[in-house]
């Protein structure tokens, strides 16, 4: 399986499990998506230098992934990406930052260094929060909750599109790709005739999707999506809303951890 196989598949993966009917399934897609953002703008508000503080906000990937029975090998492939992205952003940051800043008991470190494990930290944590809200709503019923919130129609069809795009542009990679493999004879292409593929994968796509968009103005399609039925928040979506955001500013503060991290090097000394 190419790599091409392995990211539709894992996409696959990510709508058959948001068929699922775990509790996490069972809660309204606004209900998640209103405590992800909230989950994703206090993880972006703790200080530059926050790593211990930003710990106990894995709990809510984690209990979305093991309460909706989520393999955790669905984040690989994009914890990766996103470790390596994030530490390219922050790589500088060691040999920018070198004040030393105190840990616990007689521990120092560079500040730089402190810098750059928050950066990964939440990274991971704010792409593990949006992976596990995908596998437990599904993109569509997420698009759906999104117009019902307020987010401009436009955007929601567009967001939708594009995820549906990314299909269709998995499908006609795949075919570039085994027929290059099957006219290479096992030999490596040229830099300069990447460009014509990519320029050829393009304009595949783009017809097919003026035809599928044809399609769809035969049938009725205006540019709107229909939503569904408008069901009013209950109880469990407000409680997940109230519970979910108390403890995200309780985990803001994070001084209660201190403590712990310093009993716990002192009796690794």
């Amino acid at each position: 399986m190419n790599r091409v196989d392995s990211a539709l598949y894992d996409l696959t993966c990510l709508d058959d499990l948001a068929r699922q009917s775990t509790w996490p399934h069972r809660i309204d897609p606004r209900a998640k998506a209103v405590t992800t953002l909230v989950y994703v703008v206090v993880i972006a508000s703790l200080p530059p230098r926050a790593v211990v503080e930003l710990i106990p906000f894995a709990s809510y990937p984690l209990l979305l992934m093991l309460a909706g029975q989520v393999p955790f090998r669905i984040l690989a492939r994009p914890l990766l990406f996103t470790l390596l992205l994030a530490g390219a952003i922050g790589i500088a940051n060691p040999f920018l930052d070198r004040t030393s800043v105190h840990v616990a008991g007689t521990l120092w470190i560079a500040g730089g260094w402190l810098s750059l494990f928050s950066i990964l930290l939440r990274a991971v944590l704010g792409v593990a929060g949006a992976l596990a809200l995908i596998a437990t709503t599904g993109m569509e019923q997420l698009s759906h909750g999104l117009a019902r919130l307020g987010v401009p129609r436009g955007l929601v069809t567009q967001l939708l599109f594009l995820y549906r795009y990314v299909f269709l542009l998995g499908a006609n990679s795949q075919a570039l790709v085994r027929a290059r493999d099957l006219r290479s004879n096992g030999k490596s292409l040229q830099l300069s005739a990447y460009g014509s593929l990519v320029g050829h994968l393009l304009l595949r796509t783009l017809d097919r999707a003026e035809r599928i968009h044809e399609a769809m103005c035969c049938r009725g399609f205006r540019g709107d999506i229909p939503s569904g039925t408008d069901r009013r928040l209950g109880w469990p979506d407000m409680a997940f809303i109230t519970v979910w955001s108390f403890l995200f500013v309780v985990f803001r503060q994070g001084h209660w951890l201190h403590p712990i991290v310093t009993s716990v090097t002192g009796i690794a000394r």
